[in-house]
C-alpha cells in the first residue's frame, strides 16, 4: 500500500460523502434513481458472467471513459466481490493496452481507491 499525503484524497472523499449524495438524489430524482437501480439489479447480478466479472467490466470502461466516480464505486464493489489489489491493478494494464495514455493517466485514480478502502 502507498503512503497517502495528509490531506484527504478524491477516493476518501468520494467514500464519505457518496452516501448521503445518494441519498439526496433519490429524494429529488426518484423515477430515475429508480429506474437505474432496477436496471442495475437486474443486469449486474450473477449470470453467465460473475458479479466480480461484470463488476471487473464495469470498472474498466469507468476507467476508459474517465469517469471518477465510477472508477471509486467500481473498485469498492470489485473488492467487496472478491477482487484482488494483484488482479485490479492487472486491469489497469488492460485498460492501458485498449487506450494508452488516457487510461494510463487514470491508474492513479484506482491505486487511490484501493488505498482508501486499505486493499493489500
Amino acid at each position: 500500500m502507498t503512503t497517502q499525503s495528509a490531506t484527504q484524497t478524491n477516493a476518501s472523499k468520494f467514500y464519505e460523502q457518496w452516501p448521503s449524495k445518494a441519498k439526496n438524489m433519490h429524494s429529488q430524482a426518484p423515477d430515475a434513481s429508480a429506474a437505474f437501480g432496477t436496471m442495475f439489479g437486474k443486469l449486474m447480478g450473477d449470470g453467465a458472467l460473475s458479479v466480480r466479472e461484470k463488476e471487473l467490466i464495469a470498472l474498466a470502461i469507468g476507467m476508459a471513459l474517465r469517469c471518477e466516480p465510477c472508477i471509486y464505486s467500481h473498485v469498492q464493489k470489485c473488492v467487496k466481490a472478491g477482487a484482488t489489489r494483484d488482479q485490479l491493478t492487472e486491469l489497469a494494464g488492460v485498460v492501458i493496452t485498449m487506450q494508452g495514455g488516457p487510461g494510463y493517466v487514470y491508474v492513479p485514480k484506482l491505486l487511490e481507491a484501493l488505498d482508501a478502502l486499505n486493499v493489500e
